[in-house]
């Protein structure tokens, strides 16, 4: 097989919904179908705008039926369905997909619980590592192949827990949505499917461009040893070099100062009828309300952003919400108490008070099968039905 081409960077995710329709307008199933596991493969760039709101999972679907006749036998409608299917594993979980959901290769105390300084520094010595978390400090992003070999080293090389690397990687990406990121981690680890992911030299040179090679290191190796090392609390890889590497970006716990977030004020909406933005519901507004952007603070301190992140959701904010507050959530919700309508739309990330606003439902793209589905193929099984066959 022929070398393939250093990867060069993708194009900046702008904080708008033309950006995100272009991406949309710009997706070629059969492509997507042909090459998505390709580093370089025509992945469709969407998941910023899905996570944030800017898209949703039925508008997608919806394009993709009309303009590609596409139905749920193509394999990008079955990937969206992943989307879907980790936010249904949520919503009958809840904070439960923060743990384990069942032993994974080994016991949750046999693997570290800090994810060593050389991951984090890209200074493991393993380009296929190392060039994955360059990518995700440069540009927020990460191609799924390259997150799962990242996740797939943490969890069954190194022995580190799967939350350690899921925090750490979730506050770097830009679209980073806590069902899809932790339970693929936990898809990784074992410990939310039947088997560990695992990954060789072989994988990696047949899908990632010739500067993520990782011939003769560790990984240079057959599935089966690879399967009996994640099993075997002993075999654990050293650690990369000391000294260099790339610093890891700082994280910030609130909005930048230049963002425009101010504390909440009742009186600044005192009988009006608001429309509440949040940073998983940046959608463009409906016409008639004040719109008031949302950040809490408590899960801010707990779950910090890049600057790249929060300058993302900041700028969405300020093109759609004429006030934008950030504080508690028992503050925030109290100084609405003055409004005479609120009205917006809820997610799973909005916890403590700001879960019990008056939003509605999130439109559905598939069906509820209203029971908790253990696998994505009982999930699916009972929800695809429901969806379109593909057209002449």
């Amino acid at each position: 097989m022929p070398d393939r081409p250093q990867l060069t960077a993708p194009p900046p995710f702008e904080p708008t919904r033309e950006a995100a329709l272009a991406r949309l307008q710009a997706v070629r199933p059969g492509d997507y179908a042909r090459t998505r596991n390709h580093l370089d493969g025509a992945v469709t760039g969407l998941s910023p705008y899905l996570t944030h709101g800017l898209l949703s999972l039925p508008e997608v679907l919806a394009h993709l039926h009309q303009r590609h006749r596409i139905g749920n036998d193509h394999k990008l409608v079955f990937e969206l369905g992943w989307r879907a299917y980790f936010r249904h594993v949520w919503q009958h979980e809840g904070d439960a997909i923060f743990q384990s959901l069942h032993e994974g290769p080994l016991p949750d105390a046999a693997y570290a619980q800090e994810l060593p300084a050389d991951i984090r520094q890209a200074r493991t010595g393993l380009a296929v590592v190392d060039r994955a978390v360059q990518a995700l400090y440069a540009t927020g992003y990460l191609h799924n192949h390259a997150r799962m070999w990242l996740a797939s080293y943490v969890v069954h090389v190194r022995k580190v827990h799967w939350r350690a690397g899921a925090d750490w990687m979730w506050a770097h990406l830009l679209d980073g949505d806590l069902a899809s990121n932790h339970l693929s981690w936990q898809w990784v680890a074992g410990t939310g499917s039947h088997k560990p992911y695992l990954f060789n030299a072989d994988n990696v040179a047949r899908y990632a461009p010739r500067d993520w090679a990782v011939a003769g290191s560790v990984l240079d190796t057959s599935y089966d040893e690879l399967f009996a090392w994640a099993h075997d609390a002993r075999r654990v890889a050293v650690g990369g070099a000391d000294g260099g590497g790339l610093p890891e970006p700082d994280l910030q716990v609130q909005p930048p100062p230049q963002a425009g977030f101010s504390a909440p004020h009742g009186d600044d909406v005192r009988q009006q009828d608001v429309w509440i933005a949040h940073p998983w519901a940046l959608a463009d507004p409906p016409p008639g309300h004040l719109v008031v952007a949302l950040c809490d603070e408590a899960f801010h301190q707990q779950r910090p952003w890049s600057e790249r992140r929060w300058r993302f959701v900041s700028e969405r904010m300020a093109a759609v919400a004429v006030l934008r507050w950030f504080g508690p959530g028992d503050a925030l919700v109290d100084a609405l108490r003055a409004a005479r309508s609120v009205a917006g739309v809820a997610d799973l990330h909005l916890a403590g008070a700001m879960a019990a606003l008056p939003l509605s439902a999130a439109a559905a793209a598939f069906a509820e099968p209203g029971r908790r589905c253990r696998s994505f193929s009982a999930w699916w099984a009972q929800v695809s039905p429901t969806l379109p066959s593909a057209r002449p």
